[in-house]
């Protein structure tokens, strides 16, 4: 096989992991593990591939000597580490620790095999000038190990606490270590040859310098997890800084000498830039979290100029410049495919990074999503260009060999080898890049108007103006604002600089119209208020946030006797609903149970399966907000999480460990409490902003049912919502049963159509529907089944948040009962049992079996709430 066809199908596997990176990016949303997929698939993938490919080929130029084992060893190498990385990724999302292990345990054999043949290649090399770099490699790949055999360790261990800190160590070891290693030292030789400038002396002294100091750096960082000292982990990363920062010098002197001009060059700056900056963050990270769970969350926001900004920005700037020189051939053929994958250079290089920059600035989860498919559209393109400049390129070289190159031909668009390229249109580039980044932004703003959109006052025409301005500043002290009383002088324009010193999302709205954006804490924005010449009431918007206590009042002070008006909207008094929006009638007159539910209706599958056999259970629970039916022609904006309401069940065994991963997707502040854990809330339990993720680990110590919930004020808005579900951890002596239920009761305070629940009367606790899980008589609609004889265990969880419910179904009676973790009738006894009682938050199970065929409705036994949807049918065969 050729030269240039060997590089072609090995870089094949590099190219593979970039379309699996974008498919990641579709589908993480759809599987249990999307943070994870999302890293290992560009890192694990893509890169480790490319870098078992070039390291190898540039020890093989550096050395002037083949590896031992030539290209038979790589391919073992690539084969391996490709098996391997696929058992990793099933293992993970399947929860299949032993694959898991497995695939962790091949891809250490390859990087084993390639860290000896390395070292074998380079004893036996005579000197030469960057003979060093070589050293990079191979400690690179030691490093590597190391992180391999954390990360399988992680995935065995069942201590939250253990894991949390591993994790830092994982990524110290894997990021900085073998990519960050690997990239530095192939930057030394790399870096001048893009820019075509000459490599100083000074680098050789660098690169030998740096290289200790680096590996000085990881071991230090990696120590601190090991010996629970997070300043260790600063103190590393700082070393490891300083000796990236020696190398980065020599690559400012060489740029300057000849500045950057193509997007190789411009990628491989920038994913040098965002690996220092990311380096940067865990050192401060590492010594401003309370705890090593605080410090696994924290580094969450580093993962995207890490992974993408870094890891696969590296990748594609590397490969753009060594793809032509070596896969193509002939000079001409060469610079035709380079010329192909610069095309427009500073447009991708500017909405790639840009789109990283604005990911790490609040924003709406809309805008965010956009910035991700924009990102992902970037690796696409690159994608598409390789391999047009394959084809195009091996056209070129093949129509060499029997026509003379004239120059002037153009083949399909692309100038030929002679041909004189066109001056690049760099303002125009970056202009279009700029546009296409304020698209996202603007996208993410239509579809959240109500989180960033000012009004305008109106009203004021009769005021007389004074010319004076009052200005305020109005802060957040829990739920309350301070000062919650304005006096303004009649006839003054107010202005007022609202400052978010609180812990959640609020804004600033003013009957007038006039109001702030929704402010993540900490953030702060002045609002004109417009001529104030009538008492004027303010609230805060978000649902909820109003009923909890969050208002103030414009006073005017002097204003002139002209009597009461006719008009309260003239004095500013409010005239909207609770969260402020305007008057509207409520869903609640909508209600009709007997109406069949809309199209598109499927039931919440109350059928349990029984408890997975692994001890290790990870679940991501994405916040959603999305507008869903709860009865026949009724629709609200329910807050989810997983994309239901209740959210997904989580099942397991006493003793097992729970690691969730939670992921604010919403446009407001959110939470979750397991019940089923014991542990300190200060941390798992605090109210993450949108766009957060947070990691809730505990392990189940004791038997029952265990209600999940937002627990962010007002929580009794937040639960009445729909943010609630269920965890079941099987009691040891659980018996067999045929088949097996779980109804949650909840409550529904309806707001207009399409609307949030209406706050003002969930504190009436007087909902105007009752639900099991979630939709009014839904299993009228959809029956739950069975068949005489069968032994049926229904599982029950009042979520409230404020109604008790007393589960009864008609014409049966339960032999056994289990309430809040003990049973209190067991079978075998004389007695029975006609219901199963619970406050909110407290759930059991019972178990009976249908002494004949029918139709058995259950109910809450409260039966004003059985009417008002809390109803179902058991149809028995």
């Amino acid at each position: 096989m050729s030269r240039r066809n060997w590089y072609l199908i090995t870089n094949a596997f590099v190219v593979m992991w970039l379309v699996l990176t974008v498919v990641a990016v579709t589908v993480h949303r759809f599987v249990d593990e999307p943070l994870w997929l999302m890293i290992h698939v560009p890192l694990l993938g893509a890169a480790t591939a490319a870098i078992l490919i070039w390291s190898q080929h540039f020890s093989d130029t550096l050395l002037r000597r083949a590896a031992p084992g030539g290209r038979a060893g790589l391919a073992v190498r690539l084969l391996l580490h490709t098996v391997g990385v696929v058992l990793i990724a099933v293992g993970i999302l399947a929860s299949l620790t032993p694959v898991a292990v497995l695939g962790a345990t091949i891809v250490g054999l390859a990087i084993t095999l390639h860290a000896v043949l390395l070292t074998l290649q380079y004893r036996g090399a005579l000197p030469a000038r960057f003979r060093p770099l070589v050293r990079y490699y191979v400690a690179a790949s030691i490093v590597f190990l190391a992180g391999i055999a954390v990360g399988a360790t992680m995935a065995a261990t069942a201590s939250p606490e253990l894991d949390d800190r591993l994790a830092t160590a994982h990524v110290v070891l894997n990021a900085f270590g073998w990519i960050g290693l690997t990239a530095l030292g192939t930057l030394v030789l790399l870096w001048p040859t893009v820019l075509h400038a000459r490599i100083a002396s000074s680098a050789d002294a660098a690169a030998r310098i740096a290289l200790p100091l680096l590996l000085a750096g990881i071991a230090l960082a990696v120590a601190g997890p090991l010996v629970d000292a997070p300043v260790l982990v600063s103190a590393g990363m700082l070393v490891w800084l300083a000796a990236a920062g020696r190398l980065g010098m020599e690559g400012v002197r060489q740029a300057r000498a000849m500045p950057p001009a193509t997007f190789s060059a411009w990628s491989l700056a920038s994913a040098y830039g965002w690996l220092v900056v990311s380096a940067g963050a865990i050192a401060v990270i590492a010594v401003t979290a309370p705890d090593w769970a605080s410090v696994r969350s924290t580094y969450l926001m580093v993962l995207a100029p890490l992974v993408v900004g870094f890891g696969v920005q590296i990748v594609m700037g590397a490969l753009s410049f060594l793809l032509p020189v070596v896969t193509l051939g002939s000079p001409s053929a060469a610079k035709v495919g380079a010329e192909i994958l610069n095309a427009g250079a500073a447009f991708r290089v500017v909405v790639f990074n840009g789109t990283i920059v604005l990911y790490l600035l609040p924003m709406p989860s809309v805008a965010r999503v956009l910035l991700s498919l924009v990102t992902a559209g970037m690796v696409v393109t690159f994608v598409f260009l390789v391999l047009r400049a394959i084809v195009i390129g091996r056209r070129v070289r093949r129509d060499e060999g029997s026509e003379p190159d004239r120059g002037s031909r153009v083949l399909l668009g692309v100038p030929s080898a002679s041909a004189p390229a066109a001056p690049p249109r760099r303002v125009g580039a970056v202009t279009a890049a700029f546009t296409v980044l304020a698209l996202c932004v603007a996208g993410g703003v239509a579809a959240d108007p109500a989180a960033t959109g000012i009004t305008v006052a109106a009203g004021v025409d009769d005021v007389v103006a004074s010319g004076e301005t009052t200005e305020v500043t109005v802060r957040v002290e829990g739920m309350r604002f301070v000062p919650d009383e304005l006096q303004v002088p009649y006839g003054d324009v107010l202005v007022i600089t609202f400052e978010n010193t609180g812990d959640d999302v609020h804004d600033l709205t003013f009957a007038n119209g006039m109001r702030t954006q929704r402010l993540a804490p900490g953030s702060s924005q002045t609002l004109d208020v417009g001529l104030v010449g009538a008492d004027l009431g303010g609230w805060c918007s978000i649902a909820g946030h109003r009923q909890m206590g969050m208002e103030l009042s414009v006073v005017v002070t002097g204003a002139p006797d002209v009597g009461e008006p006719d008009n309260p909207a003239e004095q500013g008094h409010d005239l909207s609903h609770g969260d402020g929006a305007p008057s509207a009638s409520s869903a609640a007159d909508d209600i009709d149970l007997a109406r069949q539910p809309g199209p598109g209706f499927s039931s919440w599958p109350a059928a349990l399966g029984p408890a997975p056999e692994t001890t290790v259970h990870r679940i991501t629970l994405r916040v959603t907000e999305q507008e869903q039916e709860v009865a026949p022609g009724v629709r609200q904006e329910r807050w989810t999480f997983g994309g239901s309401a209740p959210g997904p069940v989580l099942r397991g065994s006493v003793g097992d460990r729970f690691e969730i991963t939670l992921v604010n997707d919403g446009t407001i502040g959110h939470s979750i409490d397991f019940h089923a854990g014991a542990l300190a809330p200060d941390e798992p339990m605090r109210t993450i902003q949108p766009g957060e993720t947070l990691t809730y680990s505990f392990t189940a110590t004791r038997a029952g049912i265990w209600m999940y919930h937002c627990s962010t004020m007002p929580m009794s808005m937040h639960i009445a919502n729909g943010m609630y579900g269920a965890v079941i951890i099987d009691p040891p002596e659980l018996g067999p049963i045929d088949r097996e239920y779980l109804l949650i009761q909840g409550e529904l305070y309806l707001g207009p159509q399409g609307e949030t629940a209406n706050a003002e009367a969930i504190a009436t606790q007087n909902p105007d529907l009752i639900t099991f899980n979630g939709y009014a008589n839904q299993y009228v609609v959809a029956p739950l089944s069975a068949t005489v004889g069968e032994r049926v265990r229904v599982w029950v969880l009042d979520a409230g948040p404020n109604r008790p419910t007393s589960f009864h179904i008609v014409g049966a009676q339960f032999d056994t009962v289990y309430l809040e973790g003990a049973y209190t009738l067991r079978p075998g006894s004389m007695g029975g049992a006609q219901a199963l009682a619970l406050q909110p938050a407290q759930g059991g199970f019972v178990e009976l079996e249908f002494p004949e065929a029918g139709t058995y409705p259950f109910v809450t036994h409260i039966m004003s709430d059985a009417e008002k949807g809390g109803t179902g049918h058991f149809i028995v065969d």
